[in-house]
């Protein structure tokens, strides 16, 4: 079975990829920055998994935790690019320090992790990048700019790299959700009814009328999702951004 390496893997829609690869039977990596939780996404499962603490922001990390997890499974078929942040702010009271973690968290990482697995993909002439982005790669959204910016940016270098590798077997894709029920939200909602004096329904609406279907999106939806792509049926799937937002983007 193949090897999956997936970043962000310890909370929300990482976690749920990560462990809806280990129950259809992939071997799986996970990577992000506290190894408790780490752990705790794969408590359920006795084999077939590996865990690495690592700050995705940082090359050298991110060359050694690639190295480990290909020592402990084998060559990396798929990676799924999760980590990320979305700190909130009006961009003109926005500090450039707050700018730059965003960009190198949410976009910065992604080049990191693609460049540690592109050449050995397109030598053995199978891989899958599947990098989750999310509707803020395919709109704006107040108060988040350096995040819409960020994922922007995935958007593109996700086009750009499906071209470079569409005659190698090496398909490259995005993933958009719309706002999904992860502790991000939970900490955007708490904020929300801190500043505001809102109660927590009412904050929750923020979120939910962005959605036609009036709802937050499931983690296991983006899973099921990214699935799908890892599989060879979707192997003409390449540079597409899979909007799952409940119609709220095409």
């Amino acid at each position: 079975m193949k090897h999956a390496l997936v970043t962000g893997a310890g909370s929300g829609i990482g976690a749920a990829i990560a462990r809806s690869l280990l129950e259809q039977g992939f071997r799986v990596s996970l990577l992000g920055r506290r190894l408790e939780a780490l752990q705790a996404t794969v408590v359920d499962h006795a084999e077939g998994h590996h865990c690495a603490s690592c700050d995705v922001t940082d090359p050298e990390q991110v060359s050694a935790a690639f190295a480990g997890a290909s020592e402990a499974l084998g060559p990396i078929d798929i990676l799924v690019n999760c980590a990320g942040a979305a700190p909130t702010s009006p961009f003109h009271k926005m500090p450039a320090a707050q700018w730059q973690q965003v960009m190198d968290v949410n976009l910065n990482a992604v080049y990191h992790c693609c460049a540690q697995v592109v050449g050995d993909m397109r030598n053995r002439g199978w891989g899958r990048i599947i990098n989750i982005a999310s509707t803020a790669s395919l709109k704006g959204y107040a108060y988040v700019s350096a995040y819409c910016a960020a994922k922007h940016g995935v958007l593109g270098l996700t086009r750009a790299l499906a071209l470079e590798l569409a005659k190698t077997g090496v398909t490259v894709n995005a993933i958009c959700p719309g706002y999904t029920d992860t502790d991000i939200i939970r900490t955007a909602i708490a904020g929300i009814v801190e500043k505001t004096g809102r109660t927590e329904a009412e904050a929750l609406r923020t979120f939910t009328d962005t959605n036609p279907q009036g709802r937050l999106i499931e983690p296991g939806e983006v899973a099921a999702a990214a699935l799908w792509l890892c599989t060879d049926s979707a192997r003409s799937i390449t540079g597409q951004a899979l909007s799952i937002s409940g119609g709220e983007t095409g």
